[in-house]
């Protein structure tokens, strides 16, 4: 009997532990780009959103694993997130080789250079922007954001975000965006409060202004071969 109260209070506390996370919702549109995906298309995907709790360090978050493929000369998506301890793969998919390297910003790595139809994976330790790129097409590039928080997400094509299990409680919500200006990110972070029923956040107008595209060198900090520029990271410019 008293065993049997036990579990159903423990079933209860559950229930109640999960009814009491939230969800937090909103949008984010970005002006003033160049970007030709953005003009034409008012494609909003890639922004980064993550909150920090104000009064108590963010629990850990579960390991997860996400992939980034090389596919068609790209990394897809371009844009992933993961929690400190979370595992990226990097599936090849073309029908030649391709790396996937950074050595700045964030948490280097070098997987080396690999056939198709094969994997190699990283695991962060280290939160931060990591800024990747592949040692044999200049063009390739893409954003891992490693957060030390489990409550986090990225905007899809329509700029909507959502961000589930969130507790009630204060907590601070940070941006990230790779053709901003940091200053102008830190501009937008800002405190929020998460009530029990959840919270649909306003509006977000991250702007593009300011924003300059610089050349990246490839793994041994030298040149590119001439190839076509990316809008975001070119390569060598052609001579």
């Amino acid at each position: 009997m008293i065993l049997r109260w036990l579990i159903s209070f423990s079933v209860l506390s559950a229930g109640l532990g999960l009814a009491s996370a939230a969800n937090v919702n909103g949008q984010v549109e970005l002006t003033n780009s160049k970007n030709s995906a953005v003009r034409r298309h008012k494609d909003y995907a890639g922004v980064v959103l993550w909150l920090e709790p104000l009064d108590h360090p963010a629990p850990a978050a579960p390991g997860k694993r996400v992939e980034m493929k090389q596919k068609d000369k790209e990394f897809q998506p371009h844009v992933v997130a993961v929690p400190l301890g979370g595992t990226v793969e990097f599936p090849n998919l073309d029908l030649i080789f391709h790396n996937a390297f950074s050595n700045f910003s964030g948490q280097p790595f070098d997987v080396g250079l690999y056939p198709p139809r094969t994997s190699r994976s990283v695991t962060f330790k280290s939160p931060g922007i990591v800024r990747v790129f592949c040692n044999i097409h200049s063009t390739m590039s893409a954003i891992i954001a490693v957060v030390n928080t489990p409550w986090y997400a990225v905007t899809n094509s329509a700029g909507q975000y959502s961000m589930a299990g969130v507790p009630p409680g204060e907590y601070r919500l940070h941006i990230f965006h790779e053709r901003a200006l940091a200053e102008n990110l830190r501009f937008l972070e800002h405190p929020i409060s998460v009530p029990e029923a959840g919270l649909v956040n306003p509006l977000i107008s991250i702007s593009e202004t300011g924003f300059i595209p610089t050349p990246h060198l490839n793994k041994y900090g030298q040149e590119y071969p001439p190839a076509a520029n990316d809008s975001t990271y070119p390569g060598a410019p052609k001579k």
